[in-house]
């Protein structure tokens, strides 16, 4: 686990608001949320990223090399750096946070860090196509059946949702905007 700001966590201070942050937009969406909730409570929020390396833990158990661990972990400290640069352009105004960075796949890292009695955990409610759930097994879901404290999963913003439809749209070339009426 690597704490992004250089500080560790206060074990007795309840109330965390724990945030999951992949760089997806429904996870930046999630973000903002979380950072509402912490503003209006007062709790100091928690953004964290999981990640595991490339091929998984089985893979690098089979062929370990520790320099390219380290990269990875860097590169996954960069992208929370991103994210949150992406959603408030650096660590948001008025909120105590605290980034880390943990080696571990989503679900399970998330449910594992929001484990006080007072905290919330914030994850968005991803969606994808049913191929993408089938690879990659739902970091929401796994949440909302797993966590001890309460769950508040976001939904995707609208414009993601348009987005979808219009690349769908695209990718079977069907016309993008209505005909016109006559």
């Amino acid at each position: 686990m690597t704490d992004l700001d250089g500080v560790g966590r206060d074990e007795r201070r309840p109330g965390r608001i724990v945030v999951g942050v992949s760089g997806s937009l429904g996870s930046l969406a999630a973000l903002h949320r979380a950072v509402a909730e912490a503003r209006g409570t007062g709790a100091e929020l928690l953004a964290v990223l999981a990640w595991t390396p490339p091929g998984g833990e089985h893979g690098y158990r089979l062929a370990p090399c520790p320099p390219l661990l380290a990269t990875w972990e860097e590169t996954a400290a960069g992208r929370l750096r991103e994210a949150l640069d992406e959603a408030f352009g650096g660590a948001p105004a008025g909120v105590r946070l605290c980034a880390q960075v943990i080696r571990g796949d989503g679900g399970a890292a998330l449910v594992h860090t929001a484990d006080r009695p007072g905290d919330l955990l914030v994850v968005g409610a991803g969606g994808g196509s049913l191929l993408r759930r089938g690879l990659r097994p739902s970091v929401t879901a796994h949440c909302v059946r797993h966590a001890s404290c309460p769950v508040l999963a976001v939904p995707r913003p609208s414009l993601h949702r348009e987005l979808e439809a219009f690349h769908r749209r695209n990718v079977w070339h069907l016309p993008t905007t209505p005909a016109p009426s006559r």
